[in-house]
């Protein structure tokens, strides 16, 4: 069996003999061409409609608290979307993909045409028929986490954290609050969503469930169950999970998962232990160890990797978390998916200052010394190779004072102490820029 080619652009559900010259010009030449736009439509929890969740939020394409999935596809900003692409010009949106593949990771937009380039012959219409071949439709925000890097935009638990911080910062929360609510729905109504999806379940090859927190939506468990009953087993399931909840109402995920042909499971873990329950406020560290030895128990053949967003508070440790989960058989070697943090700025690890930066960069060599021969994938290794090049690529550190004071509010919010859970970001070096003591 032909080991998977992780980093290679070659669409794996066609020949490339059977590409034309114009399609395979689209796949491995033009620099700005992505499949999504043609097979895919994002929205987040509160209606932002984007061509993928990768685009810069600023860069919507409609709203779907305000409009159908159809009036959205047609739309003209979709339009345009398609038009530059296939021109090979650049879409303002689609900067964070160009800045990944500059630092050498492989983008979404690569694996986005690697998986789905067989259906390139849609790109010859100018105006495709909605055909949803891929979801990613985050069907609310409801989450039991509050992680440092996310907001009340993709979880419900972090409305009163977020204004309290208003309050601290403009001495009163009440506007805020009144401009924004603590449980959002992406359709028009509450079921909307899932009445217009509906009708195109024939159609899905791939969802990708992410949210909030995906494993505790009646959504994710409705699709599901209604794949199952119309013998849809063959669509891919692919999580991004905080892999704090196993079990919803009546349902072991576990049990359910055995059902399909494939799944992925991307737990959004970030570090262990103390770390861990720092970064993703509420998450309880024992219990994500015992759902993982559940899970390697119920269904060991389920593709499962850790999906950790790399940014400053996790960088020093990230490389000792993925070695011990390998040392204590809970992760292969291969099964790491760095996930580089691009946004809020503040949290970017080429905020750190140079001297610290050449601290990780070591750190992340004596890694990779070990991982090379390991890593069969090259996913993990591409991964910390590319993380390098991205924090050494640019001098962000004048943001070092906004990450400082952004933790302490938060820690006082919380109760909670920066110095105590990471101790490593109190090097001296870091310490005098973020005082603008350099």
């Amino acid at each position: 069996m032909a080991i998977y080619n992780y980093n290679g652009k070659e669409p794996i559900k066609i020949a490339v003999a059977d590409l034309s010259d114009k399609h395979r010009d689209l796949i491995f030449e033009n620099k700005t061409f992505c499949m999504l736009p043609w097979i895919h439509l994002h929205s987040f929890p509160t209606g932002e409609a984007y061509p993928c969740c990768n685009t810069e939020m600023k860069n919507t394409i409609g709203n779907t608290s305000q409009q159908s999935l159809n009036e959205i596809w047609h739309g003209t900003a979709m339009q345009s979307v398609r038009a530059n692409m296939l021109a090979g010009e650049r879409v303002e949106g689609c900067s964070r993909c160009y800045e990944q593949e500059e630092a050498g990771f492989f983008s979404m937009r690569l694996s986005s045409n690697k998986h789905f380039g067989h259906h390139i012959a849609l790109t010859d219409n100018p105006r495709p028929e909605m055909k949803l071949v891929y979801w990613d439709i985050r069907f609310s925000n409801l989450c039991n986490l509050r992680c440092r890097s996310c907001g009340h935009i993709f979880s419900s638990n972090w409305y009163d954290d977020q204004a309290k911080l208003v309050e601290m910062e403009h001495g009163s929360g009440d506007h805020w609050r009144n401009k924004h609510k603590r449980l959002y729905f992406a359709g028009r109504s509450e079921d909307d969503m899932w009445d217009q999806l509906k009708d195109q379940i024939d159609n899905l090859e791939q969802v990708y469930f992410a949210g909030g927190e995906p494993l505790i939506m009646e959504e994710h468990y409705r699709l599901l169950h209604e794949l199952i009953k119309r013998g849809r087993t063959d669509v891919r399931l692919i999580y991004n999970t905080n892999f704090t909840e196993m079990k919803y109402k009546k349902t072991n995920i576990l049990e359910l998962w055995r059902e399909f042909k494939s799944v992925s499971v991307g737990a959004s873990l970030d570090a262990m232990g103390m770390r861990a329950e720092y970064i993703r406020k509420n998450c309880d560290w024992h219990q994500i160890e015992t759902n993982r030895s559940a899970m390697l128990e119920i269904c060991p053949n389920v593709d499962f990797y850790i999906s950790p967003t790399v940014s400053i508070m996790n960088a020093w440790h990230i490389s000792d978390f993925h070695r011990a989960w390998v040392d204590m058989g809970f992760l292969k070697p291969q099964d790491l998916n760095i996930n580089i943090l691009q946004d809020p700025a503040h949290y970017r690890i080429d905020a750190f200052t140079p001297r610290f930066k050449e601290v990780i960069k070591a750190k992340w060599e004596d890694h990779l010394t070990w991982l090379r021969p390991l890593d069969s994938l090259t996913r993990a290794t591409t991964g910390f190779e590319s993380a390098i090049k991205f924090m050494m690529a640019d001098d962000k550190s004048h943001l070092l004072p906004q990450f400082f004071d952004r933790t302490h509010k938060l820690d006082k919010i919380r109760n909670e102490s920066l110095i105590s859970a990471i101790p490593e970001l109190y090097h001296e070096e870091v310490m005098y820029t973020a005082m603008g003591q350099r």
